[in-house]
């Protein structure tokens, strides 16, 4: 990964972006959306139309009344897909038939035979694809990568993921997609994300998978139970030879355990980053046999997370012809994985991945 200042982006008018899934997650995107001068939110829509027109009064735009009124309006160039889970392929490539570019949040879809259906069709149609998590472009990670391309660890041998991600039905009205899918497709995602765009490609995993809690109540008082794992640990290879243990589950609140962030252990010495999501995470290093002091951020840190940054560069990257960063095919290699590290844990053996993606190059926020 090599890092780039700023490009500096003007535009005749605006770029129209409409986002699809009025959940939970939608507004904090459109508020970031918002305060771009050149992006202007053009629609929104749910199946539920009553989120659709409530977050459109909130953020002063139109509720499609369907999908394909949504796309057939040629303001939108961009649509950002935040639906459910197991609707991300159908959805997505919905999307991208109509000839639209998409950004999809995590994961891009279930299965490797999916995502990568998605990044071949994109390709076909001529339009960009474009998936979450955009954590490796918040600033405590580039301070990070910055950090590791220096050198001051030496050889890099192992890296530490915590991915203690607590109770989700203490604070989601409709917890049962998350445990549908695990902590390691909602939140592991996300070390796993960084970890392949500072070392490359994962080329085989050992994991173990269990149910930890299975009997669960909403906050409506609705009880169910959790039939797939609410933890998993792995071990990830990558090409290279660097080692990630990664630990993730649902049961865990991040604020309960002195296990949270990334660790990368090299033989000159260690960096520690204290969240793989914030953008202002603390980040440390410590030479060997030496104590922990702060990294200076490459640049301010966004406080917490600009969940539209990534719309934000993709719009500037189609606007000045380059590529994009958050690709379609690091997207698919990250689900690749996901799927290598469920089979290892189902089938108790080591499971090889065999797909890549092409370098990255950022440019500085």
């Amino acid at each position: 990964m090599s890092l780039h200042p700023p490009a500096r982006h003007e535009s005749a008018r605006p770029t129209g972006v409409a986002l699809v899934g009025c959940g939970n997650i939608a507004l904090p995107y459109a508020r970031d959306l918002a305060r771009y001068p050149e992006i202007a939110l053009t629609a929104v829509w749910d199946r539920h139309r009553g989120r659709a027109d409530a977050l459109a009064r909130e953020m002063g735009t139109r509720a499609a009344s369907t999908l394909d009124e949504l796309l057939a309006d040629d303001a939108t160039s961009i649509v950002v897909n935040l639906t459910g889970h197991a609707s991300h392929h159908e959805v997505t490539r919905q999307i991208l038939a109509a000839g639209r570019h998409v950004h999809s949040e995590k994961p891009l879809a279930l299965t490797p035979a999916e995502a990568h259906d998605l990044v071949d069709f994109a390709r076909a149609r001529g339009v960009r694809l474009s998936c979450a998590p955009a954590n490796f472009l918040g600033e405590a990670a580039m301070t990070a990568a910055w950090t590791l391309a220096q050198g001051d660890l030496g050889k890099i041998r192992l890296i530490y993921a915590e991915a203690n991600w607590g109770r989700i039905e203490d604070w989601h009205p409709s917890p049962a997609g998350f445990y549908q899918v695990g902590p390691l497709y909602d939140v592991g995602v996300y070390p796993i994300t960084l970890a392949a765009v500072l070392l490359g490609p994962v080329r085989r995993v050992t994991a173990w998978g269990s149910v930890l809690h299975p009997q669960r109540v909403t906050r409506d008082g609705t009880p169910f139970t959790v039939l797939g794992d609410d933890l998993t640990v792995a071990v990830l290879e990558f090409a290279d030879g660097v080692r990630m243990r990664l630990t993730c589950n649902f049961y865990v609140p991040s604020g309960h355990t002195a296990q949270r962030g990334m660790e990368f252990h090299g033989d000159a010495g260690s960096l520690y980053l204290a969240d793989w999501q914030q953008f202002d995470a603390k980040v440390e290093f410590a030479p060997y046999a030496g104590e922990r002091t702060p990294v200076p951020f490459v640049t301010d840190p966004f406080p917490g997370i600009e969940w539209g940054r990534s719309v934000r560069l993709l719009a500037r990257a189609i606007s000045e012809r380059r590529p994009h960063a958050t690709t379609g095919e690091l997207a698919a290699h990250v689900v690749d994985v996901l799927d290598a590290i469920r089979r290892s844990g189902e089938e108790e053996r080591p499971v090889e991945v065999d797909s890549g993606f092409a370098p990255l190059a950022l440019a500085m926020p």
